[in-house]
């Protein structure tokens, strides 16, 4: 599979297996059926509630000789509770722990938002901590001390806008690896890809299928889908493929690192297909033509009574 070179040097795998919503008890199957089938670039985050899991089927699969950790690639993030500066080495270590591994290839910020240590997601307002009250940068510099021990070979972020991209890379000293965030046909985001391909970012692009599959209170009643649409289901049938395959092949094609998730055998083998798959100059006009700068995951959910946080203020929209 092609790899992208990061700023440090280091090689990822252009499609990972995403993990966000693989279920405990489905995701240990969908890590050994994905490295049996050729995946070598696991996402994973400590708030999916499964890195136990991922952890054992990887321990298993290098065990088992289907392939050995220096040829797999694991991401995972720092969770929104841990970002004052004392709390992040001992998250990531509970992560090493948690997948079984002495350190990992990518570490990230999940979200520019914090709570206090010990809250998963805040019920009252005094659980947030603002922006303000701990700068990012404070969280970063304790990252940059995991890299130096080991703990970690790269670090970067995840869901920061353009603003909070910028600023972070004037303050760091290990420049940003990476920015994780959502990119599909309807949210393309052509500034952030710009700025990054001028700093040596790479992106990684979360719901390249658009994330149908999200928890129904993350839902809005009146969402638009892509597998159905129209130009996606042309440019599918035109190449015999299937419509998860165009928008995958369609990330690919901008250059952005994809992690679709899925748990079933066969959409794991189509998803990994995706990636010797190349779309036409057509075709990557014809989607290009869809943004619409819709977000599926907008991050509202932060945003409940008495918090300091606002989707615009997130976003910097």
């Amino acid at each position: 599979m092609q790899t992208y070179a990061l700023n440090s040097g280091d090689r990822l795998p252009v499609l990972g297996l995403g993990t966000w919503k693989a279920a405990p008890g489905a995701v240990y199957g969908a890590v050994k059926d994905a490295l049996t089938a050729g995946y070598r670039h696991i996402d994973c985050a400590p708030i999916y509630q499964n890195e136990p899991e991922i952890g054992q089927a990887v321990a298993e699969a290098i065990a088992a000789g289907v392939v050995s950790r220096a040829d797999l690639w694991l991401t995972s993030k720092l969770w929104n509770d841990a970002h004052a500066p004392e709390q992040v080495q001992p998250a990531l270590e509970k992560t090493l722990a948690d997948l079984r591994v002495d350190s990992l290839d990518l570490y990230l910020i999940h979200w520019p938002v914090h709570f206090k240590p010990g809250v998963m997601f805040p019920r009252r307002s005094d659980e947030y901590v603002a922006l303000d009250d701990l700068p990012i940068s404070a969280t970063w510099k304790a990252l940059e001390a995991c890299v130096a021990k080991g703990l970690t070979r790269n670090i970067g972020v995840c869901n920061f806008s353009l603003k909070k991209l910028q600023a972070l890379c004037n303050a760091a000293t290990i420049q940003p690896a990476m920015n994780q965030i959502e990119l599909h046909p309807y949210l393309q985001q052509e500034a952030m890809l710009a700025f990054c391909r001028e700093r040596g970012i790479l992106v990684t692009a979360y719901s390249p299928l658009g994330s149908g599959d999200r928890p129904t209170g993350m839902k809005k009643s009146d969402e638009p889908t892509l597998l159905d649409h129209p130009v996606i289901l042309r440019i599918a049938a035109k190449h015999g493929i299937t419509p998860a395959q165009v928008l995958l092949a369609w990330g690919l094609g901008r250059k952005t690192v994809v992690i679709p998730k899925s748990v079933n055998p066969e959409r794991l083998r189509q998803n990994l297909a995706a990636a010797d798959l190349v779309l036409d100059a057509q075709d990557m006009a014809d989607i290009g033509a869809l943004d619409r700068g819709y977000r599926f995951v907008d991050g509202a959910f932060f945003t409940g009574s008495g918090s300091p946080y606002t989707l615009s203020a997130i976003w910097d929209e």
